[in-house]
This record gives C-alpha cells, structure tokens and sequence, in this order.
C-alpha cells in the first residue's frame, strides 16, 4: 500500500492552527490591555495636557519632538509600563516579541488616525531612523501595511 500523507499533513495543519491561536490569544490580551496605564495618574494629566497638542503637529517635526521633551516624565513611566515600545527594553527593538511588534505596529497605525497629515508609511520610514530597525523588518511593516489597510497585495509567492 502506497504512503497516505494526509494524516501527518493534517496533524502538521493542527499543529500551526494552535500556534497561530496562541498568537492570537496573546494578541487579544494585549488589545484588552493597551495603553490603561494612560487612564490613570501619573499618565493622564500629561495625556490630558499633551495629547491635544501632539495630534495637532506633524508626526517626527521638531514641534513634534518639542513636545515629546516637555512630557518625558510622563512618557518614561509609560515606557516602563508598556512592553509594546522599543523603550521598554534595555536593547529597544532587538529585544521585543514578535507579539510586542505587532502591538507597535498598530499603535503607530492608530497613531496616524490622529494627526491630520498621519501616515502609517511615513511612520514606517521616520521609525526606522528612530528606533534603529532594518530595512528588512521596514519592508515587512511596509507590506503589512499596504495589505491590511490599502487592499493592495504585498507580493509573495
């Protein structure tokens, strides 16, 4: 009798089931959990003060950056809370989950719906200055990007 693979197939398809809902599981915590520690003190007076200001400048201006300066105190207690920002982390981006980047990488996306000019692509560029990522990791945010929220299709095979 001949060798029928789709038995190992369909434990191999299990198997990346479960570990794609482990993913997802991990995912919907972090969205049930994002940002709270903004709604409380010490975060919420420099929110309630800055975040009018922020999301009227232009993502990465010097205004931008200006303002970042003057809510420092607040933003280090936030990184500190926050495992979602390359901050957080003694070697920033490099020592992030792959959980912990997708949680980035919607924020910057919610970020954008912000600001008047927001733009996830743009972030994506001015980012990978900021924090140091490779071109490579750009390009998948990039790709991701264009997929999810431009209906355009990011390639492959």
């Amino acid at each position: 009798m001949a060798y029928d693979s789709r038995p190992e197939t369909k434990a191999h398809i299990a198997e990346v089931s479960k570990a794609i809902l482990d993913i997802v599981n991990a995912l919907t915590q972090r969205a049930l959990a994002h940002d709270k520690s903004k709604l409380i003190l010490p975060e919420r007076r420099g929110f309630d003060e800055f975040t009018p200001k922020l999301k009227g400048s232009t993502y990465g201006s010097e205004e931008y950056k200006e303002f970042l300066a003057a809510l420092k105190p607040v933003l280090d207690h936030h990184y500190a809370e926050n495992r979602h920002h390359p901050e957080h982390h003694k070697d920033g981006i490099r020592d992030m989950t792959l959980v912990d980047l997708v949680e980035m990488f919607c924020d910057w996306r919610a970020a954008t719906l912000r600001h008047a000019d927001g733009d996830i692509r743009k972030s994506i560029e001015i980012n990978k200055g900021r924090f140091g990522y490779s071109e490579e990791l750009a390009s998948i945010f990039q790709n991701t990007a264009r997929e999810l929220w431009f209906g355009e299709s990011a390639g492959g095979a």
